[in-house]
Order: structure tokens, then sequence, then C-alpha cells
């Protein structure tokens, strides 16, 4: 019997497992390939961990901007950990199933650390903003239980963002010769083009859940900063002008390592269906393994206490 006889009395399919591939056309090489993306997965876990502990181990750290930090580090430690199992797999071990439910479970978790990263860059524009505009009431605005709060609602924001996308998904009728994926992981909008269904909603509540997280994220991000600037403008000492700017060096490097990538990955979505796979493939690894790598080097970098305190905690470790 032909393959394609065998399906013409299925009225529903969902695939047992989808096929993952590495890097389009340089299958040969992916030995080689994994080398950095290993050594990327590690910085990223290293850094992020250790902005966690030296945190965590400063009081002078506690303070609302380094908790902000902090729930950056572990949002990114979240994100890394979502990808690694399975592009790692690919690339190491050549081993590129993903069973259906556990695919949806990765793409579930993917998307909910990339809106929470994005609430949190917001989150850290209002306190520069309360930062700037107001300091003598900058620790009064923003107490811990307040900064408990506005970390719960991010929590909360993303979970119920992302929680119908698995069920749309599982609704659908899928096609028994297309289980092969883009990526190494699980997008939305890569599962749901292997349906043979009407992905219309689908589609809908994809650019709902963009528009209404990202897309408002990156809105409000602009708005705080064009009151910051105008506050700034407003300080009669140059010298205060820039201290005050130095102060959002470091999470402006942030926004925009994190935004680039979204804005390119959307637009390729959308728009670059004639790109070859290995464009898709190289925008989505930047979309979702450079922020998490570059996150801690910028905050250590950049910031003289986290700084000094990563360089005290790790001579305390050598000397005991």
């Amino acid at each position: 019997m032909l393959p394609s006889q065998s399906y013409v009395n299925i009225s529903f399919f969902q695939p047992h497992a989808f096929l993952m591939i590495g890097i389009p056309g340089l299958e040969a090489v992916h030995g080689w390939i994994s080398i950095p993306f290993s050594s990327m997965y590690t910085v990223a876990l290293t850094g992020n961990c250790l902005i966690l502990l030296a945190v965590r181990r400063t009081p002078s750290l506690h303070q609302p901007m380094y908790y902000f930090l902090s729930m950056l580090a572990l949002t990114d430690v979240g994100l890394t950990l979502s990808t690694l199992p399975t592009t790692l797999a690919v690339l190491w071990f050549d081993h590129r199933l993903i069973g259906f439910n556990a695919c949806l479970v990765q793409m579930f978790f993917l998307h909910s650390f990339s809106v929470v990263e994005s609430s949190v860059l917001l989150a850290m524009s209002f306190d520069r903003f309360v930062a700037i505009s107001n300091p003598l009431r900058y620790a009064a605005i923003l107490t811990n239980s307040v900064i408990i709060r506005i970390g719960l609602a991010i929590v909360a924001r993303a979970t119920i963002s992302l929680f119908p996308g698995p069920f749309l998904l599982k609704r659908l009728n899928y096609c028994p010769d297309k289980n092969l994926l883009s990526h190494s992981f699980c997008f939305h909008a890569d599962v749901m083009k292997r349906a043979c269904a009407d992905i219309t909603v689908n589609i809908l509540y994809g650019l709902y859940v963009v528009l209404s997280t990202v897309g408002v994220d990156s809105l409000l991000i602009v708005l705080s900063y064009t009151l910051i600037l105008h506050t700034v403008l407003g300080l009669a000492s140059p010298r205060e002008r820039v201290r005050a700017l130095n102060t959002c060096v470091s999470h402006i490097l942030a926004v925009l390592v994190f935004y680039i990538p979204v804005i390119g990955v959307s637009m390729i979505h959308r728009f670059g269906r004639h790109l070859p796979h290995i464009v898709h493939a190289l925008i989505a690894y930047v979309y979702l393994v450079v922020p998490p790598v570059l996150n801690p080097i910028i905050y250590s970098v950049k910031s003289k206490p986290i700084r000094e305190a990563i360089f005290r905690m790790l001579r305390e470790k050598r000397q005991g």
C-alpha cells in the first residue's frame, strides 16, 4: 500500500513526535558548531548565576535596581535552559526527535520566559524613571513588597498570555508528512505551520500575544525614556545629566540586545519566507541565545557594584 493511501481514512492526526534540525546545510559540521554553542550556554548560565549569587550575598546590593537585575538574570537562566537540552542533543548526538507534548511544553516555557524578559525590562525602565525623576522617594516608592508584587504580576501575565497556546495547537489536525521543524526547539509559529487545518485562530492569537506583551512593553519603555530624557534635560548641572544618563546605559544596552532580535524574528516569520532556511535558524538562535550571554557581561562591565561583588565572591571562594 502506498503511504498516501494509508492516510485516507485518518480524520484527525497528531504526530507522536516532531523532527528537529540544527543549522540547515551545515549538518556535516554540527560537531564543530556545538563548540561555540556549548561555550555560549556555559557563559550564559555561569554569568547569570554569578549575578544572582552576588546580589544575594552582598547586603549593599539589596536595592530595587539589583532586585530587578536578579529577575532578569533568573529569566535568562530559564530561557537558556528552555533551549539547551534539545539544541545540544541535535548538535552533539544528532538526536532530532521531540515528542509532541514535550514540544508543546518547551514552546510554552520558551515563549513565557521571553514575555517575562520583556516585562522585566519594562519594570527596570520604570525603576530608572523613579530613581532619576524622584530620587528622594525612590526607596519609599519601590519597597520590597511593591517589587514582589511586580514580580508576581510579571509571572502571572506571562502565564495567562501563553497558557492557551498549547491547547490551540493540540486541537489542530496535522499533516502526517509534515513533521520537520525549522529549528532545534519548538516555536509556536513553526509548529502551527505543520497543521493541515485552518490556523487563522492561531495566527490571530500569536499576533495578539506579541502586540499585547512585547509590543506594549516596547512602547512603554520608549515612553519611560522620553520622560527620563525630559527630566535629565531639566537638570542644571551637565555633570548631573551625564551621571543620571550613565545609570541607564546598561539597561538601554539590555533593551537593544533583546528587542532587536525580537523584531528580526517577527519580520523574518512574516515577510522572509523566501529567505534561505539558514537565515531563519541563525536569527532564532540570536534571539534566544545571545541576550542571556550578553546581559551578565553588560552589567558586569558597566556596573561597578556588581563587578566588585562578583570579584569579592570569587576571591572568597578561592581563599576558602
